[in-house]
């Protein structure tokens, strides 16, 4: 297998670049490209579920597609979703303390 080159993250990096002209006003989040996968564009958000969902009403993706889980031991709440935009596959993911979890870690009692 030949080592891909830049041009071969040409999809991920023109909807990069298209995202940033439409959609400049929403929460910055994590860009990553990988050449294992160099149609994917992945964007992941840590500044709680707000910011997800307003990428994922932006790029016009169902939200039924919408898939959560949660990790590190339930304290971390992660959604993730894929789609289409710009000829790129999209792959948004955001993470968010679990209230609950957070909550007992400092003391404050249970959240209602």
């Amino acid at each position: 297998m030949n080592a891909r080159t830049l041009s071969d993250l040409a999809a991920p990096l023109t909807a990069l670049v298209a995202m940033d002209a439409r959609f400049s006003h929403l929460p910055a989040p994590n860009v990553d490209l990988c050449p294992v996968y160099p149609d994917r564009l992945r964007l992941s958000l840590h500044d709680g579920l707000g910011a997800f969902e307003a990428w994922r009403e932006a790029l016009n993706i169902d939200p039924a597609a919408v898939v959560h889980r949660v990790q590190g031991g339930g304290g971390t709440r992660v959604l993730k979703v894929h789609g289409h935009f710009a000829g790129a596959d999209i792959e948004l993911v955001g993470f968010t303390p679990v209230p609950e979890l957070e909550a007992a870690e400092l003391g404050l009692g249970t959240v209602s």
